[in-house]
């Protein structure tokens, strides 16, 4: 029972600022420009600060550098979810614009808003620090991998046309460097090399990066009025995806985690149990937002996000109760 209340615990506050983006825009007091202003705002500003700001609070250079056998771990099991990932959206023909946010719903998780307080209370403060070796591996998924699979993925226009001249011209700078990106990479730079930050600058860094998940969500809310609620369904694709997060990413972890004790010896039962958690937590909250900016499927992604998030509740405490 503890595990469902924590799943449902940390599941209410996005449904209900996920309710609170859809009643606002019904109401009127969000107009057409917010949804795009706020996707910029959040990857272009809120993000990189967030990702600095969570990189400097949750890790040490200490810490960073006794992670080594945990990031093995876990960057070969998402390794493993964006091969199983690729070859599902090629054989399955998925269409454009939907092929980036299965692969990224398949390998990345919402680590920070779902999984951090499921795992203290699963696991206690003393996971903690485990819990940071996965947060490390999404976060680097996440923006250098992640989001230029989606960037990649553009919707097809209705008449069937080319994707846009911009995108035939290559990939420019801001495209191999976005924003998060460049936000983890400096505040790796402040760590290793022990730079103090300003106490004014963390603290704008901080409200500002405090943003990202309440716009996030109330974005989500604002593409469901816009959609319509028939359009949270379960399609092909949509199952295939939460086949992906909930099974094969968990199942992914167990199979590397017993390769890597057969090889090295077994990691400990916190950090492993740790890791299968983690894997099954709900697809990323700004799913929605890297589609959009990528001019993928906006509406798919946002599916993706609230469907994964409502299951959560019925995943985690049966994957918590195998781990036994």
């Amino acid at each position: 029972m503890m595990v469902i209340f924590s799943a449902l615990e940390s599941m209410l506050p996005i449904i209900l600022l996920i309710i609170l983006g859809y009643v606002l825009r019904k109401a009127g007091w969000l107009g057409d420009t917010f949804a795009p202003s706020a996707s910029r705002l959040i990857m272009n500003v809120a993000l990189p600060a967030s990702i600095f700001t969570s990189v400097l609070k949750n890790l040490t250079l200490k810490t960073l550098l006794s992670l080594d056998s945990g990031l093995v771990v876990c960057f070969a099991s998402v390794a493993i979810c964006y091969l199983v990932a690729l070859a599902t959206v090629v054989l399955l023909k998925v269409r454009p614009g939907r092929r980036g946010v299965m692969v990224n719903t398949f390998a990345n998780a919402n680590t920070i808003f779902i999984g951090m307080p499921l795992n203290v209370a699963l696991f206690g403060e003393g996971a903690v620090g485990f819990f940071l070796v996965y947060y490390i591996t999404n976060t680097v998924s996440t923006w250098a991998v992640g989001t230029f699979l989606i960037d990649a993925d553009p919707m097809v226009k209705a008449e069937g046309s080319e994707p846009s001249a911009q995108r035939r011209r290559g990939i420019d700078i801001k495209r191999l460097l976005p924003p998060p990106l460049i936000g983890f990479l400096v505040a790796l730079v402040f760590l290793l090399l022990q730079l103090p930050v300003p106490s004014f600058v963390e603290s704008t860094l901080t409200y500002t990066g405090n943003l990202v998940t309440p716009l996030s969500l109330i974005y989500i809310g604002i593409v469901l009025k816009e959609s319509g609620l028939t359009s949270v369904r379960m399609d092909r694709d949509t199952v295939v995806a939460l086949v992906g997060k909930f099974v094969i990413a968990p199942l992914s972890m167990v199979g590397v985690l017993a390769a890597y004790a057969a090889l090295f010896g077994a990691l400990p039962a916190t950090e492993a149990h740790t890791f299968i958690i983690q894997a099954a937590v709900p697809a990323l909250t700004v799913l929605p937002i890297l589609a959009n900016e990528g001019k993928g499927d906006v509406r798919f992604a946002t599916n993706v996000v609230v469907t994964s998030t409502l299951l959560c509740a019925v995943v985690v405490p049966i994957v918590y109760a195998l781990l036994g």
